[in-house]
């Protein structure tokens, strides 16, 4: 089973703060860093099986992007400069040092994830693309957060070493196809920099909050849930995939429609439909043209009826009850997609962020009333086997 504790340590993400001996905007986290770099993972990921046909093995790259997260974590505050320092001189101590602050957390779920993380930071052979593409992906944001604090700090000591040492990392990843295609600056590059956006939408934007998140880390929050539900599910690596990034870009269409709250969607009969078309609309005309014609059909797949539990059977899209996925369709074949399980990580995540900011004394009707409703709606619930009710209980007021 999940722990509390595992949960609670992927929030912890969203209070530290990224350069923060800079000027930069007001919250700059490391879980919207982290958000953000793995779309990033997904589009170079995707480049290098198109351009050079290599085969990426997508459940490792979604687990060395957990295990580099909850490494960030555990040695939070460290100034680069000093955190690559210490990583090349005592590299092997510290890995173990992390990976003994996490072993409690992470202990439980149907796959050893202390064994794994083990073999992902030790055995420098295993999955070595999969961790080239975590690293391009990690400068490659760094460089998206960079050049909003050049323009800030223009002028400060020190800004342009900066600038160089984190150009000189990316050149060091232009073997990648997709560092090459994303360099040029044309339309791949500009939906990374339109999702980037996703990083200044603030969640419950109508209430006081601590710690504040925005939709983009939101929305890793849920990627990240629905990953770990994948493990307890025993899921094949199609489904786990499909899993994992439907639950990262299950709130894409808010850069263009921005978090509108749950009670305008119900407040009159039909509006939550036509918004929803709306949002259909408006990613088939933005956000689509920005990317290869290929990827469409799959974006759909994640962002259409994105709640519903659904399979691909020979061809055609068919929406399934959710334990039927694992009796009967859990198969690459398949293209498996848990839409209700996304669904209950979505609510899971949108209540502990009630629960963290009431437990904190910031609180108000808004969140009160988001945190009882999320609780009614959940605290019975069991989807597929997986026991969301007791999952809400860790965090009962």
């Amino acid at each position: 089973m999940i722990r509390k504790e595992l949960l609670e340590l992927l929030f912890e993400a969203a209070s530290i703060q990224r350069w923060n001996d800079h000027i930069r905007p007001e919250h700059f986290t490391e879980l919207d860093k982290q958000s953000h770099k793995m779309v990033y993972a997904f589009v170079l990921a995707k480049i290098e099986e198109a351009d050079h046909g290599i085969s990426i093995d997508w459940p490792h790259l979604i687990e060395g992007g957990l295990f580099e997260f909850l490494h960030r974590i555990v040695l939070t505050d460290i100034k680069p400069p000093i955190y690559y320092k210490l990583m090349a001189e005592k590299g092997d101590q510290l890995n173990r040092w992390v990976i003994d602050q996490l072993k409690d957390r992470i202990t439980g779920l149907k796959k050893d994830l202390v064994a794994a993380m083990q073999e992902y930071f030790f055995d420098q052979t295993a999955n070595s693309l999969e961790k080239r593409i975590l690293k391009a992906a990690h400068y490659l944001a760094t460089n998206w957060e960079f050049a909003i604090i050049y323009r800030l700090n223009e002028g400060l000591y020190g800004l342009d070493d900066t600038r160089a040492a984190i150009e000189n990392q990316i050149e060091e990843h232009y073997d990648l196809a997709g560092v090459q295609k994303l360099t040029l600056g044309k339309k791949t590059a500009n939906f990374l920099d339109l999702v980037g956006q996703l990083r200044f939408q603030q969640r419950w934007a109508q209430s006081p909050r601590v710690p504040k998140t925005s939709v983009m880390g939101h929305m890793l929050i849920v990627a990240m849930m629905s990953y770990l539900c994948s493990v307890e599910l025993e899921s094949c690596p199609k489904r786990i995939y499909n899993n994992y990034f439907a639950g990262l870009f299950h709130d894409l269409p808010e850069v263009l429609t921005r978090d509108i709250v749950s009670p305008v969607k119900r407040s009159v009969a039909g509006i939550e439909e036509l918004i929803k078309d709306i949002e259909y609309r408006q990613l088939e005309e933005r956000i689509f043209p920005l990317l290869p014609a290929t990827w469409h059909g799959e974006l759909r797949y994640f962002t259409e009826n994105e709640f519903s539990s659904k399979i691909i059977d020979h061809g055609v899209v068919k929406i399934v009850k959710a334990p039927e996925i694992g009796k009967r369709y859990n198969q690459n074949s398949y293209s498996p997609l848990d839409g209700e399980v996304i669904r209950a990580c979505d609510h899971l995540a949108a209540y502990i962020e009630t629960f963290l900011s009431i437990s904190h004394g910031i609180k108000s009707s808004h969140l009160e009333e988001g945190n009882r409703q999320l609780y009614r709606q959940n605290s019975t619930k069991n989807i597929a086997g997986l026991n969301f009710g007791q999952l809400f209980s860790y965090f009962k007021i």
